[in-house]
């Protein structure tokens, strides 16, 4: 079984912090390992986590590939920036062009 998805994980937590708030640790442990198929370890550490939180966790969108062609000096650039930073080349991109399209959001 893989890893849980950022999306999964923010789920879990918020159902973690909902049934916290109707039942004790023991039995919220028992009802979250059942809803989510996960071990009752892994649901003890979501309650764990529920426990500080002030409000829901925000769910994210759901992410997927998108190839596009860019010369090798660009992408050579970005792997290098990815690297000084310690972020991931898809973080690298993401933030980008987020940035640009916000730019241009103000134009025309």
């Amino acid at each position: 079984m893989g890893r849980a998805s950022d999306a999964q994980k923010a789920e879990r937590l918020n159902r973690a912090r909902q049934l916290l708030g109707r039942f004790n640790l023991p039995q919220a442990v028992g009802k979250l390992a059942r809803e989510c198929s996960i071990s009752r370890r892994q649901a003890y550490r979501y309650l764990q986590q529920a426990q500080h939180l002030k409000e829901p966790v925000p769910i994210g969108d759901a992410k997927s590939a998108f190839t596009v062609k860019l010369s090798e000096g660009l992408i050579a650039k970005v792997r290098r920036y990815a690297a000084h930073t310690g972020t991931s080349i898809s973080e690298v991109v993401t933030r980008a062009l987020l940035a640009w399209l916000r730019r241009e959001r103000g134009r025309g």
